[in-house]
């Protein structure tokens, strides 16, 4: 978690508990960091203005009538925000549709009134997915690309060939119905694609990888920028 988003989420823990103390201790365990990264982030935000009374091995409380300021986004960037989040709830699986759908009403309860109805009744849509094709083998993936974790997949080509790899997940990207999931797949030795929907039995691997040169992502880009040249 980002220092700016953590201290949001101070604010907001220190808000919601009102009008009891919360602990460093506490927030240290609820946003996974040290209780000392607590105690700076408590320290940055005084210095900011933020009216919290409190101190170390005691609690925090925020004084009432505190709020952070509005966020502000033009009506082009609000309808950007409501697209993204309404194409992620049509296209990715449970977890990061229902993660869209909680950022969307976030975002909208900072915003000024002016500008929610405008949030939500942005004029662009995506169509939803058919249940029975939502692609729940995206979710472990896009997760063992963050956590660097081998895959092994039992993949089903579109020729309907059948073959057991160990990959290297480096890349989801959606193109229109279909996820494609670009890999550096140790059977062919080589950079593949495949489609998250042919992916018939998946196990994250205990094994991670590194980012070894010839072997990333940013190297199949530039592979492909020098082809395409």
């Amino acid at each position: 978690m980002r220092r700016a988003e953590r201290l949001i989420r101070i604010v907001q823990a220190l808000r919601e508990a009102a009008p009891g103390a919360v602990t460093a201790q506490e927030m240290g365990a609820r946003f996974e960091v040290s209780e000392r990264t607590v105690y700076r982030d408590i320290a940055h935000l005084v210095e900011s203005g933020a009216p919290i009374d409190g101190e170390a091995g005691v609690g925090y409380v925020l004084r009432p009538g505190f709020d952070l300021p509005p966020l502000n986004f033009s009506f082009e960037q609000l309808d950007a925000l409501a697209l993204g989040a309404r194409f992620v709830r049509a296209t990715a699986d449970r977890d990061l549709a229902a993660a869209a759908g909680e950022a969307l009403a976030k975002i909208e309860h900072a915003l000024p009134d002016t500008h929610k109805e405008r949030l939500r009744s942005a004029p662009l849509f995506a169509s939803l997915l058919d249940e029975s094709v939502r692609p729940e083998a995206f979710a472990p993936v896009r997760n063992s690309i963050t956590d660097k974790r081998k895959l092994r997949i039992r993949y089903n080509s579109l020729q309907d060939e059948q073959t057991t790899r160990i990959i290297r997940p480096l890349a989801l990207t959606c193109f229109g119905r279909v996820w494609l999931l670009t890999a550096w797949c140790e059977l062919r030795d080589d950079f593949r694609y495949f489609r998250a929907d042919r992916i018939e039995r998946l196990t994250v691997l205990a094994e991670s990888f590194e980012d070894e040169p010839g072997k990333r992502f940013a190297d199949l880009q530039a592979r492909d920028e020098g082809a395409a040249g």
